[in-house]
């Protein structure tokens, strides 16, 4: 009986001039299909990569450029190689932006970390009472913007205005020269600081220690653990991710610092408190340097390249 089923067709061959077959060569990678489901994630991030490009590799590749010209901001941009990045070198204004950067991040970090992560813990503890009122009053320094927040804490510290000094004059103290004295008006600034960037932290921790199992908890509270072994031998383990994405955008953020610092004290006294930011926008907007300020930039960029993969290789190494 003859078997009704239609064979498969049969593997294409090509037949050369002597009459001995030969099979096609097979692919080296299938064809793939390109189906609306591959389309649409394409067609979303579009977008994103357009104003990527448009809006900062774009401008990054102008700037490189100019770090190598003696531009002014108008007219022509004489090339002058590498004169920018060896008087940086030789610049004792830049080191000394970037020793007052060091200081302000090394300060602000830790500080931000133990106080978000503070407020998080009790955010999220049982038995702590007017959780929702505390989290809008811890996370609104958050929706107001760098300047404003600027704005309050210098009104707050001004030496001749402001009302910690008013307060301590009528308690019969002496007003505290909050701005006039360089190591007082940077330690007021990390506290701006701390307190403007605390509320996205907390945020973070929150997230994260919702998610550790209760599980655990409940076998430490058997094994007679304290308070204090729970939090360091699982809470801590436990939020290692979160930990590490709060030390990363803190650091990278505040060694961008620019607009609260302006708003507060200007960087003053005079240039004692100039950031590096504060730098590369005085030199280059108000000296039209913008050559040499586009040299500086750069050298940022490398120091946060630098930090972040630092960051990346020593947490990828802890977890492994």
């Amino acid at each position: 009986m003859v078997d009704s089923v239609r064979q498969p067709a049969a593997e294409p061959r090509s037949v050369p001039a002597d009459g001995e077959e030969v099979r096609a060569k097979p692919r080296l990678w299938p064809r793939k299909r390109h189906n609306r489901y591959t389309g649409a994630p394409l067609l979303m991030i579009s977008v994103n990569l357009l104003l990527f490009l448009l809006f900062f590799i774009w401008p990054a590749a102008i700037g490189l450029g100019y770090s190598f010209t003696s531009y002014t901001g108008v007219g022509s941009a004489p090339f002058v190689g590498l004169d920018n990045y060896q008087r940086l070198l030789n610049d004792p204004a830049f080191y000394s932006a970037m020793l007052r950067t060091v200081i302000y991040t090394g300060s602000i970090v830790p500080l931000s970390f133990v106080t978000s992560l503070g407020i998080a813990y009790l955010l999220v503890s049982p038995y702590t009472r007017g959780k929702p009122v505390a989290r809008v009053v811890f996370f609104f320094p958050w929706l107001i913007s760098p300047i404003i927040a600027g704005v309050i804490w210098r009104w707050l510290f001004g030496e001749n205005f402001g009302l910690v000094n008013y307060i301590i004059t009528e308690l019969g103290g002496k007003a505290v020269p909050w701005q006039s004295n360089a190591n007082l008006s940077l330690i007021v600034v990390i506290i701006a600081a701390t307190w403007a960037g605390t509320a996205f932290n907390m945020l973070l921790f929150v997230a994260a220690l919702k998610n550790v199992p209760i599980s655990y908890y409940e076998a430490a509270d058997l094994d007679g653990a304290n308070a204090w072994q729970k939090f360091r031998r699982i809470t801590l383990p436990a939020i290692a991710p979160t930990s590490f994405i709060v030390v990363l955008l803190s650091t990278l953020h505040t060694m961008k610092e620019y607009g609260l610092i302006v708003a507060l004290n200007a960087g003053g006294p005079g240039t004692a408190n100039n950031l590096i930011v504060q730098y590369i926008y005085t030199t280059g907007f108000k000296r039209a340097q913008i050559g040499y300020a586009s040299a500086a930039s750069f050298v940022l960029l490398l120091i946060l390249m630098i930090i972040a993969f630092v960051q990346l290789m020593f947490n990828r190494r802890k977890g492994s």
